[in-house]
This record gives C-alpha cells, sequence and structure tokens, in this order.
C-alpha cells in the first residue's frame, strides 16, 4: 500500500510540537549555526508555492547542521505592518489587526503543515507593542546621533552639544553640519556663547543637519492612489502594479545612510553572497570619484556648483543643465521664458525618477535665459533645465560636455547646442566631427594648458588647477539618496516624536524612552486623509498631547514608519524576544550572531538587505551588536514561475496553493519535489506532473519496511553488512549529498539518493540495514515525516533530528576499478570495467585483445599506442 502521509505527517508535526524538539537555548559548549529564511509578510491569499522554495532549503540546511552537532537556531516571525495589510482593510472595511491575526493563523498552519522546524517559542511580530517598542527606542537612537566623519562612525549628539557649548558650530566632524542655513536671520555657525543664547527652535534647526534621523522638506515620490510616499526603491514595484508616482515636495522623516556609504561598500568584500547582489549594492550606492567645479552666473552673484567625474572635459562643455528642482531656477529664469520654463516644471512634476532617467527616452528641456561662465574657457554657456537631471544626484546640476556623454549629445542635438571634441582616441583626427559621443578615455585635445595629456593625467592636473584658482576641489560622491523614512499611513510604527514651539515655530522633540512604546490609536477610518497627511492627523484626541518635560502642549507626530523600519533588525530580535529590558541581551547577542546563513528574494538587494546592514552597523557603532554584518552567507533561491512559464499571479490565473498538493501528495513529497525542480537559483516553472515521480520514491523506501497492509515489515532487512559495490556508492552519497546540502546544491542530492536506493533494490540477498539506515539519515532534512517514522519502526527511540549524521569514509569511496576507453586511431571502439592503477603494459594488452578492438586492426600495421593511465588507450594503425 501507498504509505498513508496524511496520518504520519500529522503525528509527527504533533509529536514535534509537544516535545518542543525545535526548541533551542544558548549552549556555550556546543557551536552554533543560525540559519533564517525572509520575514514572512502575511498577505490574505496565505502560501503560494513560490514559499516553499526558499522555507524548504533553509529547513533542510537546519537539520543537517543539528545532526552534524551544531546548536542550530532557525526561528520566524510576522512583517505585519505595511501598506498592503493596510490596503486590504481599507477594501474589506476591516480593521488591519484583525485581518493580520487571521493572515498570520493561516500562514502559521501552512507552515506547520509542511513540517518546517521552527523555534516557536521565538515567535515575533512586527505589530506587537512589545516588539515595536524597540523599533521605537532604535529609531530614538538614530534620532539622537550623529556621525563622526573624522572616526567615521555614529556617535550621541549629546558629544556634538557639549563640543558646541564648549567651542561653537566651527569645523564640527559632522556631515551636513558645515553646510547648515542660518536660522530667523542667524549666521550658519554659532559660537559657544551664540549657542548658549539660541533659542530652542535655532538650536533643533542647526542640529537637524546633523542628526542621523531628520526632517526633510524635499520633493518626494508621491503616490496619489494609495495616499502615501515612496522611497526611491518602492517605485518601479508600484509603478508596475499600475500606480502613479509623481514629484511633490512634503516634509519627511529622514535616516542618513549616505553618511554609511563608504562601510556599507567596504563591507560587501567580507561576504559570501552572490555576486548579483553585491554588485546591485555597489551600483545602488554608485561611488564616484571626480571634482566638483563653481560656474559664475553672468549677472548674478552667485556660482552654479556641479561635480563631476570628468574634469578633464571642462574645456569641451557648452551648456548646463540643472535639475528642474533647483533652487536657483525661479531666481535666475528670465521674464521672457518664465511661461515656458513654469509649463515644463508642471509637466515634470508628473514624472517618477525612474521615467526621467530612461536612456531610450526623447530628451525634452527648456532654456532659462541665463548664462553661466565656463571657468575654463571664460566663455559664457546657456544654462537650461532638463528632466534627466535629478536634484537627488550630485547637486542637481551638470556640465553639458556633449562630445563625451551620451545623454549630453543627444540632448544637444535635439536643441542644436554645439558639440565640442576636447577627447580623442590615439590616431583619431581631433578636428574631424564627432558623430556620435566619445565616451571612453583617451588624449585631451582643444583643451588649453591639458591637450595632449592622457586622461588620468589630465584629470589629475585640472583639480589641481581647479584648487590653485579656487574654483572647484576634488571631491566623492554617491548615488544613494538618504532613506526617506515616512509614510502617510495608519498601519505603521509610531514615531516616537512630538512637535513643540516655544513662540518662533515648530520643532521636533524626542519622546523620552520611558514612554515608549507610543502605540496607535484605535479609528473608525483607514483610508488616506485626501490632504498628503496620516489618517492619525484627522484625531485630535491622539494628535493633541503634552510634553512630558514642561507640561506646555505639543502635537504628535502623524506619520508612520515604513514597512522596512520593524524587517531591518528582526534577526537580533529572534535572539531574545521576551526581553523587556533591553533590545537583545549581550550573551545572546555574541553567542548567536552572526546569521551564518539567510535564504531570501533577490527582489529585496537594495531595499530590506541593504537597510538591515545600515541598522546593523549604526548598532555597532553603539555597542549592541559585536558584529560589523548581519548576515555572513547569504543566498537567492530562484523564482518559481506557473506552469505556463509566467510569472505566478492571481490576475493570470496560475498560483499554485501548496495546500492542494499537501492533501493529494504529503508534505514530504512537496518538500522534496520543490527541492528537486531544478537548481535552488534558477528560475523554473511549477510542474504539476512531475511531483509524481517524487511521490514514487518516497513510496519505494516505505515499502522496504513496511507490508502491503501497513504493518512493519523487515524481511527484506538485513543485518549484513554491505557488498563493495553498495559501499561504494553508500559512502560516495553520503560525501555528495552532505556537501550539496552545505553547497545548496539540493536537487543533485536528491539525485544521488534515487541512485542509492536502486543500488540498494539490486543489492542480493536483502537490503543491509546500516545502508537503509544511512538513507533515511540523508533523506531526512528533506523529507521529516516518512523517515521519523520508518526510523521508529526500525526499533529506535531517540527522534532522528537528534542522531548523527552519516560520515563518508574516503578509503570505502575510492573506485577500484575504472571504465578504460579503447580507441582505434581516435575513434572509440570498446569500453571495459577494469581494475584501478593497471600498468601499462597491462592496459595495452587489454587493447590488443578486445575482440571490438581487433576488428579494426587485424592485417593492419600497428604504429603506437598511446596510453593514458587509468583512462584510455588510443591504437595507431597504418
Amino acid at each position: 500500500m501507498a504509505y498513508p502521509f496524511s496520518e504520519i505527517e500529522q503525528k509527527w508535526q504533533d509529536a514535534w510540537r509537544a516535545g518542543e524538539v525545535y526548541r533551542v537555548r544558548r549552549d556555550e559548549t556546543k557551536p552554533k549555526y543560525y540559519v533564517m529564511d525572509m520575514f514572512a509578510y502575511p498577505s490574505g491569499e496565505g502560501l503560494h508555492m513560490g514559499h516553499p522554495l526558499s522555507y524548504t532549503a533553509v529547513d533542510v540546511m537546519m537539520r543537517l547542521k543539528r545532526m552534524q552537532g551544531f546548536n542550530t537556531l532557525r526561528p520566524t516571525g510576522w512583517d505585519a505592518f505595511g501598506l498592503p495589510a493596510e490596503q486590504y482593510a481599507v477594501k474589506n472595511k476591516l480593521h488591519p489587526r484583525v485581518t493580520t491575526e487571521r493572515n498570520i493563523a493561516n500562514f502559521k498552519r501552512q507552515l506547520e503543515s509542511l513540517g518546517y522546524g521552527y523555534d516557536w517559542s521565538r515567535e515575533i511580530n512586527t505589530t506587537d507593542p512589545n516588539y515595536f517598542k524597540w523599533t521605537q527606542w532604535i529609531f530614538l537612537k538614530f534620532y539622537n546621533s550623529y556621525f563622526d566623519t573624522i572616526e567615521q562612525k555614529a556617535k550621541p549628539i549629546e558629544d556634538l552639544v557639549h563640543h558646541i557649548e564648549k567651542y561653537g558650530t566651527a569645523n564640527l566632524p559632522c556631515s551636513g553640519a558645515v553646510s547648515a542655513p542660518g536660522s530667523a536671520g542667524k549666521p550658519s555657525h554659532y559660537t559657544s556663547e551664540e549657542w548658549l543664547r539660541a533659542s530652542n527652535k535655532e538650536r533643533a534647526d542647526f542640529l537637524a543637519y546633523c542628526r542621523l534621523a531628520y526632517v526633510s522638506d524635499a520633493p518626494v515620490n508621491w503616490c496619489p492612489e494609495l495616499g502615501t510616499v515612496l522611497a526611491n526603491e518602492e517605485v518601479a514595484d508600484q509603478e508596475e502594479k499600475g500606480f502613479t508616482v509623481v514629484r511633490r515636495n512634503m516634509r519627511q522623516w529622514m535616516l542618513r545612510i549616505t553618511t554609511y556609504a563608504e562601510r556599507l561598500l567596504a563591507g560587501l568584500d567580507g561576504l559570501d553572497w552572490p555576486e548579483s547582489t553585491t554588485l546591485m549594492q555597489r551600483n545602488w550606492i554608485g561611488r564616484s570619484e571626480g571634482a566638483e567645479i563653481d560656474f559664475p552666473i553672468a549677472g548674478f552673484d552667485e556660482s552654479l556648483r556641479v561635480f563631476t567625474t570628468r574634469p578633464d572635459t571642462l574645456f569641451g562643455a557648452t551648456y548646463m543643465v540643472l535639475a528642474p528642482e533647483h533652487p536657483l531656477v525661479a531666481k535666475i529664469t528670465t521674464t521672457e521664458q518664465r511661461a515656458e520654463v513654469d509649463r515644463y516644471l508642471d509637466d515634470v512634476r508628473r514624472k517618477s525618477d525612474l521615467e526621467r532617467v530612461d536612456l531610450s527616452r526623447e530628451k525634452t528641456g527648456v532654456f532659462t535665459g541665463a548664462y553661466a561662465m565656463n571657468p575654463a574657457t571664460g566663455q559664457p554657456i546657456p544654462i537650461w533645465i532638463a528632466d534627466y537631471v535629478l536634484m537627488t544626484y550630485g547637486t542637481g546640476a551638470i556640465m553639458s560636455v556633449p562630445g563625451h556623454d551620451e545623454r549630453d549629445f543627444a540632448f544637444a542635438q535635439a536643441f542644436s547646442l554645439p558639440v565640442v571634441r576636447v577627447v580623442q582616441a590615439p590616431g583619431v583626427d581631433g578636428d574631424e566631427p564627432l558623430l556620435k559621443a566619445f565616451e571612453e578615455e583617451g588624449i585631451a585635445v582643444n583643451s588649453g594648458f591639458l591637450s595632449g595629456l592622457a586622461t588620468g593625467e589630465a584629470k589629475e592636473k585640472m583639480i589641481d588647477w581647479l584648487m590653485e584658482n579656487k574654483l572647484g576641489s576634488r571631491s566623492v560622491k554617491y548615488k544613494l539618496r538618504d532613506w526617506l523614512f515616512s509614510r502617510q499611513r495608519y498601519w505603521g510604527e509610531p514615531f516616537p516624536m512630538i512637535w513643540v514651539d516655544d513662540g518662533d515655530g515648530a520643532y521636533p522633540k524626542a519622546l523620552p524612552e520611558s514612554m515608549l512604546p507610543v502605540t496607535l490609536p484605535e479609528v473608525k477610518s483607514y483610508s488616506p486623509s485626501g490632504t498628503g497627511e496620516s489618517p492619525l492627523a484627522t484625531i485630535p484626541e491622539w494628535v493633541n498631547t503634552t510634553d512630558p518635560e514642561t507640561g506646555k502642549p505639543a502635537r504628535r507626530e502623524t506619520n508612520t514608519m515604513p514597512q522596512w523600519a520593524g524587517s531591518s533588525w528582526y534577526y537580533l530580535r529572534y535572539l531574545d524576544p521576551k526581553n523587556d529590558r533591553e533590545l537583545v541581551s549581550k550573551a545572546d547577542e555574541q553567542y548567536w550572531m552572526p546569521v551564518d546563513l539567510y535564504i531570501g528574494g533577490a527582489e529585496h538587494a537594495v531595499t530590506h538587505w541593504l537597510y538591515a546592514r545600515f541598522w546593523h552597523q549604526f548598532l555597532f557603532d553603539h555597542g549592541i551588536v559585536s558584529t560589523r554584518e548581519p548576515f555572513v552567507r547569504a543566498f537567492h533561491q530562484g523564482m518559481l514561475l506557473g506552469e505556463n512559464g509566467v510569472k505566478m499571479s492571481k490576475s493570470l490565473g496560475n498560483i499554485v496553493n501548496p495546500d492542494e498538493y499537501i492533501a493529494k501528495f504529503g508534505a514530504d513529497s512537496m518538500r522534496l519535489f520543490c527541492m528537486f525542480l531544478g537548481p535552488l537559483d534558477a528560475m523554473k516553472p511549477w510542474d504539476s506532473k512531475g511531483i509524481m515521480g517524487v511521490h514514487r520514491f518516497l513510496n519505494r523506501i516505505w515499502r522496504i519496511a513496511v507490508s502491503e497492509v501497513g504493518m512493519t515489515d523487515l524481511s527484506r532487512i538485513t543485518e549484513s553488512e554491505p557488498k563493495r559495490n553498495l559501499d561504494r556508492t553508500l559512502h560516495q552519497t553520503i560525501k555528495k549529498v552532505t556537501e550539496d546540502i552545505d553547497a545548496l546544491r539540493l536537487n543533485t542530492a536528491i539525485s544521488a539518493m534515487m541512485i542509492l536506493l536502486n543500488a540498494m533494490e539490486e543489492e542480493s540477498g536483502g537490503i543491509p540495514r546500516s545502508a537503509f539506515e544511512a538513507l533515511l539519515k540523508l533523506l531526512y532534512p528533506f523529507a521529516p515525516h516518512i523517515t521519523e517514522e520508518l526510523w521508529q519502526r526500525l526499533g529506535h527511540n531517540e527522534i532522528l533530528l537528534n542522531a548523527a549524521w552519516p560520515v563518508c569514509d574516503e578509503s570505502k569511496a575510492v573506485e577500484d576499478t575504472i571504465t578504460l576507453i579503447l580507441q582505434v586511431n581516435g575513434k572509440l571502439r570498446d569500453k571495459l570495467e577494469v581494475p584501478l592503477g593497471l600498468t601499462r603494459e597491462d592496459l595495452e594488452r587489454f587493447a590488443r585483445e578486445s575482440p571490438k578492438v581487433r576488428q579494426h586492426t587485424d592485417g593492419k600495421e600497428i604504429r603506437k599506442m598511446i596510453v593514458v593511465p587509468d583512462k584510455l588507450v588510443n591504437v595507431v594503425v597504418a
């Protein structure tokens, strides 16, 4: 009979749960192994077939390491705040908490039905006040910290304040403070005496340029349909779903991730991560070395500062382009050009950053009527605005060198602007017209004192010249922007901040840690307010509060944190989830961290994976964690497509529900098939028929020890030792499965076990118990229910999780025969199984005596024999 998977799987899931077999505690006598999958987002649809790809792989690794003697941690939890949950609640007129709890219950049921070995005692939920209290606590740490540019680390803002009180604000080791604008007519900097006389508002305004969490009134990605702003990293996903994203100025909380750009880049070098992911992070951070150059504006006192990676091309700058949002646009635009510029600005507001920088789209722009002076040539050049220049990169202004930049060339062609060659490839005529931009390095031409120099030397000489003439400086820039950390939504962590006003304007103020957590009020509507504010702004009894320090009226911050807040540090809370005194105990953190293996989707490469690294490095600076990086090894499972080869989507009707296949074939067959579909990191379609193959494989194993009526029957199992061929195959399989699981080549590990089963069934005289038990151990991480049942039926009292993993005896795994290839004039004529290590003379003898070889050599002169030991003999005949 087929094995009764429903009965067996329920039996063992109940037993594992009752025995808390996956619960682990810190144990200094054992090596640890911390393995983790992606934080589950409990959507209304529950699990789809893509989830078991990564979850099963993590489970396989957890069980292997446990059997190898590691103290293995595999926790889970729920990333339950966020926009999807709120949208679902609005649509169904239910509180997000109700729908979230219902979805979590369904997710948990599905995860348990697959037999996953989670330590449920560590379960966390980002919407639990006992959890988000510590998310708010971390935010306060950010707010009360600055980044010391000398020591390159975060430090308490109090240290900076003490420095200012003693020495004033000049020469502070703090990025942002140097260019801080004045407040209420005050100068940008304060002496110590001026600081002591300054108002709370003035001090707050200045310190905002130093804090790692600060408020910014800047252009953001606004989604009208969703009623919230989106981080740059989120825009593409929402536009793919059909939502509109426009640029809009709004007050937002920001995290100064840019201060960590260099450290985030450097940290990638020591990680065992997919190369594609580290490359995505490097490109997203986008480090560029070059120069900042000042272009005086004709008729104005101001200069336009630009950043360029090619200062050697300054002589070829024939026009300038400003981002439409640049603050000087309004000032320098002439009366004649005002109407045209205003129309263009209105059009740009409806475009996302991704749409604006698309190289394939037609270039658009408008002339401001103003001119700048090229500092190298002394000639006036026109100033344009164009949407392909972003305020969020560099200085929001560029010097346009159309001869040597593809975008600038296209723009110049579209608007008939001059193109000048200032770099040429060796052997090219410098006076020859350019038909396209030459973007490579070469020799400077038409460039005054740079002419004749190679690009590298020309760059350095130009930077030196700019610095000598006080026209510019050496600079490093990053594409990475500060992290937009506000959402105009209800379902998110409230900020532990209030706004106070001493009479000269409102400023933010942190609540004391003793008042955490700040919880959400009960509301009747979760829909966007329609004003761009959070729904929380419409609840005066919650918004209006008092300053706990002074007792004066205050207003709560009504934006909430993004979903990424809770998911940026959850791996730490798993280590000590019930601790109400600290985020995580030092003993637990030092024992368990870092995460040894993290399997998750590549779609989070520049969101969660980057955010978590940022938060972790910040916490490291404050001594809260002991490791510089959170995840030592990362791996991305490939996307699972529908059977039609298209991405699974509810709208396309090709979503595959795991519940259906568990009911038909059992969890073990589901788990095994997900791992057998193909390489774990490859994109592959689901195959509803293929699961039958692994289901038959499990049934064959079942019937070795169980009769047709379901009774234990060990008549096929012997106590004898495996014969040589089977023993060799067994130890080769142990070696391969062990190595393949460690390398996450899980499909080939399963193939090896199938080959071993074939060899066992071909063994005459029965199947040796030692070989069968070894197979059960190898299969256990993939199919824990059936193997646990058979292990018990073989007479074992301990569970397989606590059994020792098989060890390969290398001496037994070595082949003692080889397949000898016999050729005549290079063509295959025969194959022979012969002993390993034969002499040259023996190998030649086998060739001469082979009937198949003799058919092609009889009557012919054998000129020579080419012998490759243990591989082949090639007989060369006339």
